[in-house]
């Protein structure tokens, strides 16, 4: 049933009845995360979920009929990334499978040095101190705080595409009202701010599916 429903929700799922078959999917296919239940047949989840900490780093997120908090807590100290009582609401299962594969992507993603007060590139300079952003002739360009925000998330990750989910969990933080269309009203603003042709963006680019890329260089004064 889980299968099925991430299924119609465009998540390409793969079920396992046991430990023997999830070990053969994990040597032979592209595991990007595992909802592993607690009461399985021969090697519970629980053994499984040590075991497949040891070999990998997959997210895990674990199922269980039991409520009791002692098996929330060895199940996470086991090493799984989540914990899910069961009934629950599909709907909270792939909430929570987003959560977790965001905060994955997040983990590869990290910035330049937090400690770097100041980034340039192409002549541009952001000051993450004073939350100032100067063109190449020495102007200061105004900007709101959101849009500085994410300026500032793509600056730090140059060359790596970030997807409109990641760019608003790096500068919004899943703030109530936030919607990946808000993303492309703020990079619309900034391409007409700090490129030479809006139409024709070099800095910020689209990648088709995938989210937006910053190209140039950037350097950490």
């Amino acid at each position: 049933m889980v299968s099925r429903y991430l299924h119609a929700n465009e998540c390409r799922g793969t079920a396992a009845a046991d430990g023997r078959q999830l070990d053969t999917f994990m040597d032979t296919k592209r595991i990007d995360l595992v909802i592993l239940d607690i009461m399985l047949p021969g090697e519970d989840g629980l053994s499984l979920c040590r075991r497949l900490r040891q070999r990998s780093h997959v997210p895990i997120i674990m199922l269980t009929a039991k409520g009791q908090d002692v098996d929330r807590i060895v199940g996470l100290e086991m090493g799984a990334d989540d914990y899910l009582t069961k009934p629950f609401n599909p709907r909270e299962l792939l909430a929570r499978i987003k959560a977790v594969l965001r905060r994955g992507g997040l983990a590869a993603i990290a910035p330049i040095d937090s400690l770097v007060r100041v980034l340039t590139f192409h002549g541009w300079k952001i000051d993450r101190g004073l939350r100032e952003l100067r063109n190449p002739q020495g102007t200061r360009i105004e900007v709101t705080g959101a849009e500085f925000d994410l300026l500032l998330a793509l600056c730090e990750r140059p060359g790596r595409i970030l997807s409109r989910d990641q760019l608003i969990e790096l500068t919004q933080g899943r703030a109530a009202g936030a919607f990946e269309r808000s993303v492309d009203i703020l990079v619309s603003r900034l391409r007409r701010k700090i490129e030479h042709d809006p139409h024709r963006p070099e800095f910020i680019k689209t990648i088709r599916s995938g989210g937006y890329v910053f190209t140039p260089m950037v350097d950490a004064a």
